[in-house]
Order: C-alpha cells, then sequence, then structure tokens
C-alpha cells in the first residue's frame, strides 16, 4: 500500500493482484477518508488497483470533495471546479501507477463528485458505482458517455436523497448515453449487504 502526497489529493493507492480487473477510484462520503472505503474495495473487486484520495474540502472539520450550502444544496461552483481537479488527480494517478482509466466507487459526497465528473469530465473514467447519489449540477452540461456503465443503487428509505432526485440523476446520464442500471433498495442512506452484492455483481461483469 502506498500513502502519497506527491500528487495533487492525498491518497491511498493498491497496487493490483489481478491485472485483469479495472482499477477502482474510491470516494468516500462526508466525514470519510483515504483509508475508509478500501476494505470496501477489496471486497467488491479482489485483486483490483485501488485509488483512494482524500476529499480536499473541510467542513467542520470533516472532509469533503466540494463544499454545500445546506444538506443537499451544492456550491455548484465548487462542484465545478473539484470535480476537475479531481479528474486532472486521476489522469496523474494513471501515469505515475500506470493505470488503466478508473471505475469511480462513491458513497453519498464521494457519488456525487464522481457524478459530476462524469458529466464534466466523461472520458476520466471508465463506469461509475453510485452509491446514494444526488444530482450534483442542476444544469449539467452536454456530455457524451456513449455507453459509459454506471450502477445506481439508492436507498428508498433514504431521509437524504430524495427518490425523485436519484431518479432524476439517472434520466440525465442516461440521456447522455451513459448504460445506466440504477436500484432503489429497502433501506436508507446507509449501506447494506444487499449494496455489496449488487455492486460486486456488476463490477464482476466488467
Amino acid at each position: 500500500m502506498t500513502t502519497s502526497t506527491t500528487l495533487s489529493h492525498i491518497h491511498q493507492f493498491v497496487p493490483a493482484t489481478d491485472p485483469d480487473r479495472a482499477p477502482l477510484l474510491l470516494l468516500h462520503g462526508t466525514g470519510g477518508g483515504e483509508h475508509d472505503l478500501l476494505p470496501l474495495g477489496r471486497a467488491v473487486a479482489p485483486g483490483a488497483a485501488l485509488l483512494s484520495p482524500r476529499g480536499p474540502v473541510l467542513e467542520g472539520g470533516m472532509p469533503r470533495f466540494f463544499r454545500r450550502l445546506a444538506e443537499g444544496v451544492f456550491d455548484e461552483q465548487d462542484v465545478i471546479r473539484r470535480a476537475n481537479d479531481l479528474a486532472d488527480f486521476v489522469q496523474e494517478a494513471r501515469e505515475s501507477y500506470g493505470l488503466a482509466a478508473p471505475i469511480a466507487l462513491g458513497f453519498s459526497n464521494g457519488a456525487n463528485i464522481a457524478a459530476a465528473v462524469l458529466q464534466l469530465r466523461p472520458g476520466a473514467l471508465a463506469g461509475a458505482v453510485l452509491l446514494r447519489a444526488m444530482v450534483p449540477l442542476q444544469s449539467a452540461p452536454k456530455a457524451d458517455l456513449n455507453g459509459t456503465p454506471v450502477l445506481i443503487l439508492s436507498g428508498g428509505l433514504d431521509p437524504i436523497v430524495p427518490d425523485e432526485n436519484a431518479a432524476r440523476l439517472a434520466a440525465t446520464l442516461g440521456q447522455a448515453g451513459a448504460a445506466v442500471d440504477h436500484r432503489t433498495l429497502p433501506t436508507g442512506h446507509n449501506l447494506s449487504q444487499a449494496d455489496l452484492m449488487l455492486t460486486k455483481a456488476w463490477l464482476d461483469q466488467r
């Protein structure tokens, strides 16, 4: 495992032991860090290279990937800036570690920044698993996602992400050409065993 501050984001990198698997870009939720999703990454994609950056924005001392103005209200100019910064980091890491384009695996705030990267820099990611994601940009630019695979797992009892919002994100990405699989699970904002099983099954097909 490698901890690095030499690239633009503090991060953890775990080299692949199965070179046939696509690398994963692990993006934590609010208050997480670069270590948080490593166990999840190992569980759903055994042997894949894992690239796990720390969100560069602090909210009350808790790392995030972009600023928000209130719960569910995002600073969209900051979303745009940070999504581009993250896409640049992915390119730096690909060159440094010799990686193919990664599949993002993001939870909550991490899923939201991954969705923004898909819309703003569609070539940066080979796909995405968006766990409890919301619409990151109310007026997203037109993107050509050209069959990019995207799995969205929402919680039907989620108090943070309204059903309509998650459905709108899925529709927006689909209209941009992504191959979207959107499922709603009988759970809240927390992750469940079903999330792990569905994510692993989906990644096994990539």
